[in-house]
C-alpha cells in the first residue's frame, strides 16, 4: 500500500513537473505566429482605436504581427463570445471594456458568455474620460445649478444617450438615483445623432465620451459640466468631476483592458502583460491615448479582475434600481 502510495505521489510531482517545463517552454516561444485581438465593436471608435494602439508596441516587442479584427454587435456580446469560445493559447486577445465585461452582465438575462470565468485578465489598459454635456440653453453651469435646475422643472429636462443600456444611459441613471431628480431618458442610434439633436436643442444634456464631445465644447456649441470619471481630465484641468461636485462616490467612466481565454498559461499571460504595462509608460503611447481623451493606466491581472468584478457589480444596482432593459 505504501509503494503504491509513494509511486502515485512521484508520479504526480513528475506530471506537475512536466506541466511546469511545457509551461516555461511555451512563454520562451510564445509568439510563433500572428496575434488576433478581438474589438466586440464597429471600427472607428475608442475600443478600436486603443486595440489598435496596444497591437502595434505589441508588433514591434515580439516581432509578430498583430490583427485587429472587429465582431461588432448585440452591445459587444457577439465579439466578446468569440473570445470566451478561442483556442487558450494566447493568439487570441480581447479588448474588453465596461459595456461587454461589466454591464451587460445585468443588462442581458442570458450572455453566452461567463464575464468572469471565461475569461483571464492580462491588464487593465486605459481609462476614457467621459463628460457630463447641455445645450447652451440650459441655465446651468455646474453640476449643483443642473440639479436645482431638474428640481425646478421635474421630469421636463432630457438626457440623450447613444442607446439604452449604454454607459451614458446608465450615468444619466446614476445621476438620478444619487440626487432624486427626475429626468427623461431618450435613446438614439449611436452618440452622433445625440449629439447632433442636443446642439440642435432638441434634448438637454448627455453624457458621453471626451474625443466625441470636445470639438463641440470648444467651439460653444455646448457647455461642459463636469468630469463623470473618478478624476479630472489633464485635458480640462480645470473642469470638476461630478464626485467633488457634492456626489461623492459617482465614477462613471469609461475603462478598457486585455483580456484573454480562460485557461492561457500563466506564462504567457505575464508576458503579454509585462510588454503592455511598459508600452503604457512610453511617451509618445501615453501622447497617443491622451490625444483620444484616454488616459493610459496599466495593472498586474488580479487588479484587472478585481476592477471588473466591482464594475459589475457597480452597474448591476444601476441597471435594477432603474429597471433598466436591453432593447
Amino acid at each position: 500500500m505504501m509503494r503504491t502510495l509513494e509511486r502515485v505521489c512521484v508520479l504526480t510531482a513528475c506530471i506537475c513537473a512536466g506541466i511546469g517545463a511545457a509551461g516555461a517552454q511555451t512563454a520562451s516561444v510564445y509568439p510563433a505566429k500572428p496575434i488576433r485581438i478581438v474589438v466586440p465593436f464597429a471600427p472607428g471608435g475608442a475600443t478600436d482605436i486603443l486595440a489598435r494602439a496596444t497591437g502595434q508596441k505589441l508588433t514591434e516587442a515580439l516581432g509578430q504581427p498583430v490583427v485587429v479584427d472587429n465582431r461588432g454587435g448585440a452591445g459587444g456580446n457577439i465579439g466578446t463570445d468569440v473570445v470566451a469560445k478561442a483556442a487558450p493559447d494566447g493568439y487570441t486577445l480581447l479588448m474588453g471594456g465596461v459595456g461587454p465585461n461589466a454591464i451587460n452582465v445585468t443588462l442581458y438575462p442570458k450572455l453566452p458568455y461567463d464575464a468572469i470565468n471565461d475569461f483571464a485578465a492580462v491588464t487593465l489598459v486605459a481609462t476614457v474620460t467621459n463628460l457630463l454635456v447641455v445645450h447652451p440653453s440650459v441655465p446651468a453651469r455646474s453640476v449643483k445649478e443642473l440639479v436645482a435646475v431638474a428640481r425646478a422643472r421635474p421630469g421636463k429636462l432630457t438626457h440623450a444617450s447613444s442607446s439604452p443600456g449604454s454607459a451614458g444611459h446608465l450615468a444619466g441613471e446614476m445621476l438620478k438615483m444619487m440626487t432624486g431628480i427626475e429626468m427623461v431618458h431618450v435613446p438614439y442610434k449611436g452618440s452622433g445623432p445625440a449629439l447632433i439633436d442636443l446642439m440642435a436643442g432638441h434634448v438637454d444634456l448627455m453624457f458621453d465620451n471626451m474625443p466625441a464631445c470636445l470639438p463641440h465644447v470648444t467651439s460653444g456649441k455646448l457647455r461642459a459640466v463636469a468630469v463623470s470619471g473618478g478624476k479630472r481630465t489633464s485635458v480640462l484641468p480645470n473642469l470638476p468631476t461630478i464626485a467633488e461636485s457634492g456626489l461623492p462616490g459617482f465614477d462613471a467612466g469609461s475603462w478598457f483592458g486585455i483580456l484573454v481565454p480562460a485557461g492561457t498559461p500563466r506564462e504567457i499571460i505575464s508576458k503579454l502583460n509585462a510588454v503592455i504595462v511598459k508600452s503604457l509608460s512610453a511617451p509618445e503611447f501615453k501622447e497617443r491615448l491622451s490625444s483620444q481623451g484616454a488616459e493610459p493606466v496599466g495593472s498586474t491581472p488580479e487588479q484587472f479582475t478585481q476592477h471588473i468584478r466591482g464594475e459589475i457589480a457597480k452597474w448591476a444596482k444601476v441597471i435594477k434600481t432603474a429597471n433598466v432593459r436591453a432593447e
